[in-house]
């Protein structure tokens, strides 16, 4: 099975679904994490710039990921670029690819990158192209699905859970390479914060962890 991740930022992967990648790696299956973003000057300093790159890479060598592809649009500033070049460079990954399935963010997120990219990604994943993804499932970023104004319109409401009882820990070492991102608790980017989402989510179908994503679209086969 081939499984592409598509990640506003790097560490929204891990985030969001880091465990899960965890799991299917050891199964055995194929799993694919496309960055969309990346940060430039003067917004972001050249030394974070830099770190967090090194970061992802080697977070992702850590969990065995088969691939990561960087679009390297510009983070915090995403509304500059083109939608039709954003819309055909997520495209072009979903066929180069070819996933069975798909996670991308939450539309209802704070960032705005976030919800562009949602945006996009559906774009990209309609079923008109010669690739069809059997499914599409949208996971909650900590620190941006929450932090919304809450109307019913941008409310996470998960319907699909994956046990993750097994795979936590190595989600919280992965999580650890991007020292950049992470904050002391209770803010919601604290390994601690992490592991109680986890748990929250694994109570709620009796498991003692698990990761929570909204199913999009399923084509039964």
């Amino acid at each position: 099975m081939n499984v592409l991740v598509i990640a506003p930022h790097a560490d929204d992967e891990i985030l969001g679904v880091g465990a899960s990648m965890v799991k299917w790696i050891a199964e055995g299956h194929r799993v694919v994490v496309c960055i969309v973003t990346r940060g430039y000057e003067p917004i972001f300093k050249k030394e974070l710039i830099d770190q967090v790159l090194s970061e992802a890479k080697s977070c992702h060598e850590f969990l065995n990921i088969s691939e990561t592809i960087l679009l390297n649009f510009p983070a915090a500033a995403l509304e500059m670029s083109s939608r039709s070049s954003l819309n055909e460079k997520l495209g072009d990954v979903v066929q180069k690819v070819k996933p069975e399935i798909v996670f991308i963010p939450h539309p209802g997120d704070m960032q705005k990158d976030h919800q562009m990219i949602a945006e996009s990604a559906m774009v990209a994943l309609r079923p008109k192209y010669q690739h069809k993804v059997a499914a599409i499932y949208t996971y909650e970023t900590l620190s941006e699905t929450e932090w919304n104004i809450p109307n019913v319109s941008n409310t996470f409401i998960p319907n699909v859970y994956n046990d993750v009882s097994d795979y936590i820990d190595i989600k919280i070492k992965a999580m650890n390479y991007y020292a950049s991102q992470l904050s002391d608790f209770p803010s919601p980017r604290s390994l601690q914060a992490i592991e109680a989402l986890a748990k929250y989510r694994g109570s709620t179908v009796q498991v003692k962890a698990a990761e929570a994503f909204a199913l999009v679209r399923q084509i039964m086969r």
